[in-house]
């Protein structure tokens, strides 16, 4: 997919019924939020308080749950390049199509919050290395974050990127970018390599459609907070209905059909793997 011209989008899942949504509208890769596992699965910010193991349970839910390629968004590495090592392991023997490394601090934030601390570039750069190395053979996708654009500036994120690129990171993703003009500068500082873009509603970086990103040069861009945003604020709202009025019957045209979810969570094909191997129940007399 990288070798097509057109730029890839990626949504963002933060469990396995958003990644069958996903895939169901037609995406043909999509991306895992550590944003959106720690909301989903805490009811917490993202601020590092997952585990490594609690992170790749999700997602190798989600790897299991669709047919498309996935991006996992593996913080850290969760610790040096030795667990980098283990991690991207993990990563490979789940089925990742590719992962997010970043040079954060940890307990590491969301790229897009203010109070971020980066460690060494260089230490950065042997985790990459190590990723490199424990992919073998497998054709792991590996993203080199940088996160220096908030402490450090521009031009020392610029400058992480290439390091990066350079210890084998296939992609490069300079994140929260603040202006149209320095998503210009990463590229033209860092033309021959494949881009990453983030964009998040309400975040750092101007919210571009596609088709800008794609003649700035990015080769791939992720929404990785759309669906969750979307969903909390319909949650809420029927909620707020149930609780004022006691019934849900003003807001079931918001509602998915019960029907429709069965199918969307697979039923019908649940249904007949019971009649194979006889395990339905007998029919009602």
């Amino acid at each position: 997919m990288l070798d097509e011209p057109e730029i890839i989008v990626l949504p963002g899942a933060y469990d396995a019924l958003s990644a069958k949504l996903a895939e169901r509208a037609g995406f043909r890769a999509m991306f895992t939020t550590g944003f959106g596992f720690s909301a989903s699965a805490l009811g917490q910010p993202d601020f590092g308080l997952l585990t490594m193991s609690e992170t790749m349970d999700r997602v190798r839910h989600i790897v299991d749950a669709v047919t498309v390629p996935v991006v996992a968004d593996m913080d850290t590495g969760y610790g040096n390049a030795l667990n980098t090592t283990r991690t991207v392991r993990e990563c490979v023997s789940a089925g990742a199509a590719g992962i997010i490394l970043e040079d954060q601090e940890w307990p590491k934030k969301c790229g897009h919050f203010e109070g971020k601390r980066v460690i060494p570039a260089e230490d950065h750069a042997a985790k990459i290395r190590a990723a490199v190395d424990a992919r073998r053979d497998d054709d792991l996708v590996i993203i080199g974050r940088t996160d220096a654009r908030q402490p450090l500036g521009l031009d020392e994120a610029i400058r992480r990127g290439k390091l990066y690129r350079d210890a084998g990171a296939d992609i490069v993703f300079v994140e929260a970018p603040r202006s149209l003009d320095e998503l210009r500068a990463v590229k033209e500082a860092i033309p021959e390599t494949p881009l990453f873009a983030n964009m998040i509603e309400g975040g750092k970086t101007p919210l571009l459609s596609f088709e800008e990103l794609q003649s700035l040069g990015y080769s791939m861009v992720v929404f990785p907070l759309t669906a969750l945003f979307a969903a909390t604020k319909a949650i809420a709202r029927v909620y707020e209905e149930l609780y004022r009025h006691k019934t849900t019957a003003a807001v079931t045209d918001d509602l998915i059909g019960f029907e429709e979810f069965e199918r969307i969570v697979g039923v019908p094909e649940l249904r007949a793997l019971e009649e194979r191997y006889g395990v339905a129940a007998p029919a009602q007399k």
